[in-house]
Parts: structure tokens; sequence; C-alpha cells
């Protein structure tokens, strides 16, 4: 008797456990969140900002809840030169879009250009200050010349855009920024179907001569 009371205290506390998990690469942390914090099996609660922390691969000891966090995210890569930069250390995030035509797009290099274009090669970023291409260990600049209100939107070897943030998933440049608070893009058609080139939109005037939607971008889906 005392063995079968023990069997169903065992599976009772590990029911319990499973059931208050986070789905991979949901929310599971952050100033004002009050969900659960546990991950599923095999992912970790990692802060990506101070209101947003997100269920990735690997383990983690965190404190979700708040904004003093300490994490341990999966052990990095090594670092190792291109051609083109040093690509850096750790996972990096998706970058997405959540509406047509670039629903289910990611952000990647394509010739060198950033575009969205489909998942599977999709590439991951590192989101500080500054937008940085895990895979070249390149940066996502804008061009701050422009007179236009639209900003084209390169690759360089330097971050020469550093108000790169997050607002909840969304992807921003920040009030520090020479552009201030902009969250706006548009997504203009290439000559590669299925890929679209970006510029940072911060006002109302459109490239002459090409195909535009105005969209936002963010990090995977939390549904």
């Amino acid at each position: 008797m005392k063995n079968q009371l023990l069997t169903i205290l065992l599976l009772s506390l590990s029911a319990s456990s499973v059931h208050g998990a986070v789905a991979a690469w949901g929310q599971c942390g952050g100033v004002t969140y009050s969900g659960d914090t546990t991950c599923v099996s095999g992912y970790a609660c990692i802060k990506v900002n101070d209101y947003y922390f997100q269920c990735q691969p690997g383990t983690a000891t965190v404190s979700a809840s708040t904004a003093s966090t300490t994490t341990t995210a999966v052990t990095p890569t090594t670092a190792t030169t291109t051609a083109s930069g040093t690509a850096p250390t750790g996972t990096g995030q998706l970058i997405r879009g959540v509406s047509t035509p670039i629903y289910h797009l990611y952000l990647q290099s394509l010739g060198g250009v950033p575009v969205m274009a489909a998942e599977a090669t999709a590439e991951r970023f590192i989101i500080s200050g500054s937008i940085q291409d895990t895979t070249s260990g390149l940066y996502l600049n804008v061009d701050g010349s422009a007179t236009t209100s639209y900003k084209a939107i390169s690759f360089g070897a330097t971050a020469t855009t550093t108000g790169w943030g997050l607002e909840g998933d969304t992807i921003i440049t920040t009030n520090a920024s020479v552009f201030g608070r902009q969250l706006n893009f548009l997504a203009c058609e290439t000559s590669t179907s299925g890929a679209y080139k970006l510029y940072l939109q911060t006002g109302s005037d459109t490239p002459s001569g090409e195909t535009c939607t105005s969209q936002t971008l963010h990090l995977p889906c939390l549904c």
C-alpha cells in the first residue's frame, strides 16, 4: 500500500510540473508578466529584454518575473572569422514578418542584401543596440543620409546603427537613435521570387517604381 501511494504521489507531481510548462519559443517572464515561467523539457527561459523572456533551446537558471534575472544560455558556438567579419557567439534570434506578403518570412542575407525570405534559409541575429548576423558577423545598418522618409537597410562590417531595440517582441529603433522611435518598415519586391528587401519607414514616402507594403518585424510567434 505504501509503495502504491508513493507511486501515485510521484505521478501526480510529474503531471503537475508538465502541465504548467511554457511551450518552445513562448514567453516565460519579464516585467509585468504573470504567467508560467517553467519551459518544456530541453528549453530554457532566456532574457531578451527586461519585459520579455523566451523559452529557447538549452538550460538556464532564471528568476523570470524580474528585470534582474541571471540566465545561463546554451553553450555558445565558437566564434569564426569569415571574409566579411567575425561571427559572434550565442544562438541569436529569428526575426520574422507577421503580415502578407512577408507573413512567416524571415530576415536573412541574399547576396549580401538583407531580405525577408523563406524560413528554410533564415538566419539568427543578436539584438543589443546593434543587430548582428550570427552567420556572417555583419551588422544591420540604416542609411541615415537619405533625405526621403524611407531609409535603405544594408549589412556592414561595423555597426553604424546602434539604436535598435525591442518593444515586447517588436523590432524598433529607440528614442536614443538618430531616427527616434520607429517600428515601421517597407518590404519591397525584388527580382528573386519570395524575397523582399527592407527600408526603415519614418514617414509616408515610397520608393518610385517599387512595389512595397508597410510592415513590422518581430521575434518568433508566441502563439
